[in-house]
């Protein structure tokens, strides 16, 4: 088996653990960034070695963006802020929800903020510009917060053709550019919006989370806040999969990394009812895009469960046999190594998690 490295971003600290091969899990014996909350966590494997950049909030200094090429030994911040908002925005940065490699240009990494606006890095991460065209959208004054804050909190790039980048905004729905950032277009045909007066806007959804197919590029999966869809022309269009679900509501999704037509996600009762779906511990899979859904519990907790899982909380690392993982708002951490069919409890009373990643590392 694989080196893997799994990052746990929570309200107080990131946590890492390391598995080499076939062994145990090795947490590092205190957390990173103790007392600040880390929304955002990448793992880049790129070339010329792993960087891990974090986006952290201190109570006291703010946000900031971090990185470190030794797996977390030592840490790095810029000497100025490397995400800011220019001063004729009028705006300063809360907090950076997302930082994603792009899977077409070495170098280049994405940033998305609250609030919400897309940066891109061409030094992996050291520093950032902001992305203008984005910015300055003719929709962007009808852009509202989400119940988290008005964040750009998805970041898809297409390892096809770096022009084409896919980003999501609570509560302003999905964008896509095809000219490298020089003009968006929402694309949200299909998606619902129960809480806006029209029946098809169309922008202003309030989506929470999407993932690309494993196999086509062209296929990707969303976990809107009421609805679960799936687009197969790269997001001009989205058919409503969430039949056979306990419920559609939810924050999380995450695509296999290997295998075509396989997604996971973690049912939240109702939007007001933030318990999951039947308080049981259960992620559901589909593995023929959509068409159906099954329920996956083995090892995990088959009492009464009360913690949800947030959109970045879910994830899947690039191993084979593909690995999953989930961090839950009470401070649970859990894994599978056989695609989800049994699961294990790595850690508990964790703080709150944010966000989960993993990566092949060796």
């Amino acid at each position: 088996m694989a080196d893997v490295l799994l990052a746990v971003g929570t309200n107080k600290g990131l946590f890492l653990a390391r598995r080499r091969g076939g062994g145990d899990w090795e947490f590092d014996p205190a957390p990173h960034f103790n007392a600040q909350a880390v929304y955002s966590v990448a793992l880049d494997t790129r070339e010329p070695a792993p960087r891990i950049l974090v986006g952290g909030v201190s109570s006291h200094w703010g946000p900031s963006v971090f990185h470190s090429d030794d797996l977390g030994r030592t840490w790095t911040e810029p000497a100025s802020p490397a995400v800011r908002f220019p001063e004729d925005t009028g705006t300063s940065l809360e907090r950076v929800w997302q930082l994603h490699p792009s899977a077409a240009e070495p170098g280049v990494v994405y940033a998305g903020t609250e609030p919400a606006a897309l940066y891109r890095s061409e030094d992996r991460g050291e520093s950032f510009s902001l992305v203008r065209p984005l910015w300055e959208h003719p929709t962007r004054s009808r852009w509202v917060p989400g119940g988290g804050g008005e964040g750009l909190h998805t970041i898809l790039t297409d390892a096809r053709d770096a022009r084409a980048v896919t980003v999501a905004v609570s509560a302003a729905g999905v964008f896509r550019t095809q000219d490298g950032g020089g003009s968006w277009s929402p694309s949200n045909s299909g998606v619902g919006a129960d809480f806006l007066p029209g029946p098809d806007p169309e922008f202003g959804q309030c989506v929470h989370k999407i993932a690309r197919d494993a196999a086509d590029p062209d296929r990707l999966y969303l976990q809107n806040h009421w609805g679960v869809y799936r687009s197969d022309d790269a997001g001009a269009h989205w058919t409503d999969i969430g039949e056979g679900l306990p419920t559609t509501f939810g924050f999380a999704v995450a695509a296999h990394p290997h295998r075509g037509d396989t997604a996971y996600l973690f049912p939240v009762t109702a939007d007001t009812d933030r318990v999951p779906a039947g308080r049981r511990c259960r992620v559901f899979r589909t593995a023929d895009a959509g068409r159906t859904w099954e329920p996956l519990s083995a090892g995990l907790p088959q009492e009464d469960h009360y913690g949800i899982v947030l959109r970045d909380a879910l994830c899947t690392d690039d191993a084979d046999p593909a690995g999953v993982y989930f961090g839950t708002r009470n401070g649970e951490l859990y894994a599978s190594a056989d695609d989800g069919e049994s699961w294990r409890l790595l850690a508990s009373h964790l703080p709150d998690v944010l966000c989960v990643r993993a990566a092949v590392v060796g």
